[in-house]
């Protein structure tokens, strides 16, 4: 190599004497960091690592967050279940739930041994693990069809003969989340049973507990008791049960299997800071994603709720990180049914926080949604109103913030189309078809289609953008 060459070599290795960063200037003696360095380096790499578990744990910590506002209302144990009756409504924190259908839920503990799960017949039920990862759908969309089911959690590392007369589910967590929606309400829901194996002779009876009438919080935090959230987590569940990638990540600040977690002045600064830009970047994730395929069509500002259609978030061998926090901060579930929904089965979603001219939804202005002529749902279709803060249902008048073709009231377009308005008084004679809004606070937008048609699917029905108008005219401005 010649002279020149390894100069040139030798200009891109070096590192300079002085490094500008956002932390203040890195300075270095023939490569060698400066001792006040050394101390901002590690600052700003701990900073990032806070930043990144947050972004990459942000699944866990939303199933610890749930489990704890369960707790707090009763839904305990593995044979509590909890519902929401007639369905959910906006006196609690959840993210993005629907109004429009009754569930069931329940948290199943595994340390004792397998948990015999018995659900309801003609029902969509999921099984996540505690890291929001898929294990099983039962019901329609699992092995049972339907019919109902019986089938058996097994414990990570069971390694045991699989009891015969069940659907075997393996799971790699202790504590796993169980939804359930019952199409035939809740006395279906309630039919529900959850046991140990050990005790499958004389199961012990269940209780069911209607939280739709009480008050809690089911959201994770967005300050530094985030990493206490994923510190519960870690400590409960075997550290196999996460990828080495991201136990590492949680290990470098601190976050050890085993091992208390107990940072110091200087680390409990750097991770409320991490934990306040990681939920920064969540809100542009969620609201303005920066992947052109996060978009339901170009000029659009509806969102598609997995862009890259699969549960797991993953494009051409590669796990879309970004992808994985903008549907983690704002919704829950994860089922390939969710992901992939079929024609005329399942269910789909896309999202807005926009108007149609780019602004954000403001809850002291007025605005229409028309949804075209042959809207494509078998089954009906809705629109929810939520929170931007708190990703939960808007706290208005109405409990229930939202239109749904179900409501009789609601008014249908002579050609099957409809229009939904919005804002914080309704349009006169538009009041069934009105969901309020509230002055001083932003609001986002789902509209779910159940039993989605084959013209969502090849694009050739696509939502109308949410238009302004102006108070008290029925006119887009």
């Amino acid at each position: 190599m010649a002279d020149h060459d390894l100069e040139q070599a030798r200009a891109t290795i070096a590192v300079p004497d002085h490094v500008p960063s956002p932390f203040g200037e890195l300075r270095f003696f023939d490569g060698v960091p400066t001792d006040d360095s050394i101390a901002t380096i590690y600052d700003m790499l701990d900073l990032n690592r806070a930043i990144e578990v947050y972004l990459n744990t942000i699944p866990g910590a939303s199933l610890v967050a749930m489990r704890r506002g369960f707790r707090s209302v009763g839904v305990d144990g593995n044979t509590v279940l909890g519902f929401t009756a007639p369905r959910a409504n906006s006196g609690s924190f959840f993210l993005t739930p629907n109004t429009e259908t009754t569930y069931g839920s329940m948290f199943l503990d595994l340390r004792d041994g397998p948990l015999v799960v018995e659900n309801p017949p003609n029902s969509l039920c999921v099984v996540d693990d505690f890291w929001f990862r898929y294990v099983a759908d039962l019901g329609i969309a699992g092995p049972d069809r339907g019919a109902g089911g019986r089938y058996v959690l097994l414990p990570p590392g069971f390694d045991g003969p699989e009891p015969e007369g069940y659907v075997a589910l393996r799971t790699p967590t202790i504590t796993n989340w169980l939804i359930v929606r019952a199409l035939g309400g809740v006395d279906d829901i309630r039919t529900t049973r959850v046991y140990p194996l050990a005790a499958a002779d004389d199961p012990p009876a269940m209780t069911y507990v209607d939280m739709a009438s009480r008050h809690f919080n089911t959201v994770h935090a967005n300050d530094g008791t985030f990493f206490e959230e994923i510190d519960t987590l870690v400590q409960e569940e075997p550290p196999e049960a996460l990828d080495p990638e991201r136990t590492g990540q949680c290990a470098s600040i601190g976050i050890v299997h085993g091992r208390p977690f107990a940072p110091d002045a200087r680390m409990r600064r750097i991770l409320e800071q991490g934990a306040r830009l990681a939920a920064a970047a969540c809100r542009a994730l969620t609201y303005a994603p920066r992947d052109p395929a996060a978009y339901l069509y170009p000029g659009s500002n509806w969102l598609a709720v997995f862009p890259s259609g699969s549960y797991e978030f993953l494009r051409d061998h590669a796990r879309l990180l970004d992808a994985r926090a903008q549907f983690h901060y704002a919704a829950t579930v994860i089922t390939p049914a969710m992901a992939a929904a079929q024609v005329g089965a399942g269910s789909a979603y896309c999202y807005t926080a926009k108007d149609a001219a780019g602004a954000w939804l403001d809850g002291a202005r007025h605005y229409r949604l028309h949804l075209p002529a042959g809207i494509p749902a078998k089954n009906f279709w809705s629109v929810d109103v939520y929170d931007t803060q708190t990703r939960s249902l808007l706290e208005t008048d109405d409990p229930f913030p939202s239109v749904m073709s179900l409501d009789e009231a609601v008014t249908v377009n002579g050609d099957g189309g409809a229009d939904v308005w919005f804002g914080p008084t309704a349009p006169e004679g538009r009041e069934a078809n009105w969901v309020q809004t509230v002055p001083g606070k932003s609001w986002f937008t789902i509209l779910r289609l159940y039993g989605p048609l084959e013209p969502w699917f090849d694009g050739s029905w696509q939502p109308g953008e949410i238009e302004p108008i102006s108070s008290g005219t029925h006119e887009a401005s």
